[in-house]
């Protein structure tokens, strides 16, 4: 059997007692709620723990020996997350073209994107565009009038390279979300891996996600949404490689004792050691600046990452021994923290602007591109900032204006608080189609069913509400880095909503969060299963319990493929999948 979240606990949590008087307060505290004592050892495995390995057992039910085995673990590293990428494409890729009509929100990124990536901006379409575009395969003529639109161009862009590739037509919106939403399935898996040091959980959490309901009809579905849970997860994922490799480094720098060959911590090596170069924390940068240019919560998302990221290196130069590592942080790491990801991210943003910047300002170009020129001239700035730059402050200032005020009432919108437990999905397209027609059977007797259902998948999401409980357990009193981690992901992307409880928002919106729970669920999962050195009676029943969750899990996401992909069915079949009265 593979290794488990609880047997993944890295070198900083295991249960070697430390001498007493090594140990703060606060922990000696949390000892009645299970917090380790802090252990004694190699520091450097410590602070990059090594990649877990299958036991002797499973070798030995595989039949393979020494090499063998070494090459199906180095092979795994990226087999694994392959293989389960393979699957979670086939899903969305399959039929990606049906329902061929404009479902819910791609009435407007659609053709905002295919406005964007032929005149720049966003344009006004006429009221029966919709029709236009589906029964003329794309042929139509793009209108000049620039559009007012709330949301930055970057997502609408992505969108568009695929009705460049494949056509102005409900597959080629479709293409690059279901892309993006593939390729998140892949992060998630290398993620997982690096995050519990365990391809096997990686996977897991990968695959999760794969038979998410949610994130499968996000990925098959034009809105933005997919596209930022990509650039969140590259962000992440660049993070904690960051991580890793900043560890290491302070590790290779402490000094080794001659006698058993062990590195100790030190004091003055941790406190002014240099990291230097740090590329995978400006590619995050980048990433972020990528995500707020898709939408706006990315905002969050970009200071809950910093602040981790601070978080970590601040632990790290603990772990190696600084007696105050909030200063050496303060230091040598904060500044250059904070260049590579804030100011990245912002002057990402505005290249995200290029072509609006670009458009005339004779009111020809994009919505409030002439601004500065005309309404905004007699302003007190206009000596410092140039046009184009007051231009599109004064635009985004109505945008902020629009986000904060948006109060219209909608048959689908949910307050946050129901999120979690999938309280209110929300239904991008139905139809009822008579028996004999769109593939209703003509044995049906009355009319079907056809609908796509933005809902998570009910036994994973409801799961999820458990392994949340879980996490917070094993950072608030295992002070377990990775509980830490995922719980800052799920904070980042859900909780800034309860500010806006007042505002039209919905469940969908969730889905930015969505990786995080699936991570949380493997880590439960893992501790499910058991440590490796528990008994074989302990380790199968634990494998049993885990492994029936999650065929279960799959099964339930089968069982709710024809409201994921607009399949008709009988209406007697569409009603026993509606199993809570707000899901109607």
């Amino acid at each position: 059997m593979t290794s488990t979240a609880s047997s993944m606990d890295s070198m900083d949590t295991r249960q070697d007692q430390a001498p007493h008087e090594r140990r703060p307060p606060w922990q000696r505290r949390l000892r009645r709620f299970g917090h380790p004592a802090v252990p004694e050892g190699d520091v450097r495995d410590r602070l990059v723990p090594p990649y877990t390995r299958p036991g002797p057992r499973l070798w030995a039910f595989l039949g393979l020996g020494g090499p063998a085995a070494d090459r199906l673990v180095k092979w795994s590293a990226w087999g694994g997350p392959l293989l389960v990428t393979l699957v979670a494409g086939v899903l969305r890729f399959w039929d990606l073209g049906s329902p061929k009509a404009v479902i819910f929100d791609e009435t407007y990124y659609a053709k905002d994107a295919w406005a964007l990536i032929h005149r720049g901006f966003e344009v006004n379409w006429d009221k029966n565009a919709n029709d236009l575009v589906l029964n003329s395969g794309g042929d139509v003529s793009i209108p000049t009038d620039a559009a007012y639109v709330v949301h930055p161009p970057v997502g609408k862009f992505v969108i568009g390279a695929g009705e460049w590739l494949f056509g102005f037509g409900p597959f080629g919106w479709r293409f690059m979300t279901a892309l993006l939403g593939t390729l998140s399935v892949l992060l998630l898996c290398r993620i997982g891996r690096r995050l519990f040091r365990s391809t096997f959980l990686g996977c897991l959490a990968g695959a999760l996600m794969a038979v998410d309901g949610l994130a499968f009809v996000m990925s098959r579905t034009a809105l933005l949404d997919s596209v930022l849970v990509f650039f969140v997860l590259a962000a992440f994922g660049c993070l904690l490689v960051d991580r890793d490799r900043a560890r290491a480094r302070l590790a290779a720098a402490l000094p080794v004792d001659a006698a058993d060959g062990r590195a100790r911590p030190d004091a003055h090596i941790a406190a002014t050691t240099r990291i230097g170069w740090r590329p995978w924390r400006w590619a995050a940068g980048l990433m972020l600046g990528l995500a707020i240019g898709t939408k706006w919560n990315g905002l969050y998302i970009l200071a809950a990452f910093c602040v981790l990221a601070v978080l970590w290196d601040v632990g790290a130069r603990r772990v190696a021994g600084a007696a105050r590592p909030r200063l050496a942080v303060l230091r040598h790491d904060l500044g250059w923290a904070f260049l590579a990801t804030v100011p990245v991210a912002v002057l990402t943003y505005l290249a995200s602007w290029t072509t609006w910047i670009l458009s005339p300002a004779d009111g020809s170009g994009g919505y409030y591109r002439d601004w500065a020129a005309t309404d905004g001239k007699d302003s007190g700035w206009s000596w410092l900032f140039p046009d184009w730059w007051r231009s599109l402050w004064h635009y985004e200032s109505q945008v902020l204006e629009f986000h904060t005020h948006l109060t219209s009432p909608h048959t689908y919108q949910s307050n946050p608080w129901s999120w979690i437990v999938l309280g209110r999905p929300v239904s991008y397209f139905y139809e009822s189609p008579s028996p004999g027609t769109d593939g209703c059977p003509a044995d049906a007797g009355e009319k079907c069913a056809r609908e796509v259902l933005a809902l998570g998948t009910p036994l994973l999401w409801w799961v999820g509400c458990f392994a949340l409980l879980y996490v917070l357990w094993r950072w608030l009193f295992r002070r377990d880095w990775r509980a830490g981690a995922i719980a800052c992901g799920v904070a980042a992307g859900y909780l800034p909503w309860f500010m806006y409880q007042e505002r039209t928002i919905f469940l969908f919106y969730a889905v930015v969060f969505l990786p995080f729970l699936c991570l949380a669920v493997a880590m439960l999962l893992g501790a499910v299963v058991g440590r490796p050195g528990s008994s074989d009676t302990r380790r199968a029943a634990g494998a049993m319990a885990a492994g029936v969750l999650v065929l279960l899990i799959a099964w339930n996401f089968i069982y709710f493929w024809p409201i994921y992909t607009g399949t008709a069915i009988p209406m007697d079949d569409w009603r026993s999948r509606m199993w809570l009265d707000t899901w109607v």
